[in-house]
């Protein structure tokens, strides 16, 4: 699906930054045409800076996307979710990051959570970067407790692991 929506604006380079960002960033669009994360609207002045591009391009491809029905679907229904990696020292918790070597291959966090639930651990959060949309996808797990060295093992021992981060 992904790619589809990419596709649709392959025709203009500007907008097919715009969608990209707006969904690397899990943000959407209002009905009145507006880029929203989780409701509260965005500027599209901020938009456009963050992308290095004119606010009108931002402007004109909520528009566009609007007058798509599916497309209009998916973006009005977009909601942005915290991203815990980014705070998990200060709030005591661990986090594995797995480059895999094919992300596209089916099975990669199936088999990461197995190694951990057999370990008797509880994931608190859980994201993987869409291969579609990242230049370098990944999977990040994180817990409320450090990763014992089994469960370190484990995943590095999984044939999909190209590194293991933590």
């Amino acid at each position: 699906m992904w790619s589809d929506i990419i596709r649709e604006f392959a025709d203009s380079p500007s907008q097919s930054r715009v969608v990209k960002f707006l969904l690397e960033n899990g943000f959407g669009i209002n009905s009145q045409g507006r880029i929203v994360c989780n409701d509260i609207e965005i500027p599209a002045t901020h938009i456009a800076h963050a992308i290095g591009t004119d606010r009108r391009v931002v402007d004109a491809t909520a528009r566009h996307i609007l007058n798509l029905p599916v497309h209009r679907e998916i973006f009005m229904n977009m909601r942005a979710t915290p991203d815990l990696s980014r705070v998990a020292d200060p709030l005591g918790l661990s986090v594995m990051t797995i480059i895999p070597r094919n992300a596209r291959e089916k099975g990669i966090v199936g088999e990461a959570v197995k190694v951990i639930v057999e370990n008797d651990m509880n994931i608190r959060q859980i994201f993987v970067t869409d291969p579609h949309l990242s230049a370098e996808p990944r999977l990040v797990i994180i817990t409320g407790e450090e990763f014992p060295p089994a469960v370190i093992d484990g995943i590095r021992k999984m044939p999909q692991v190209k590194q293991l981060i933590l």
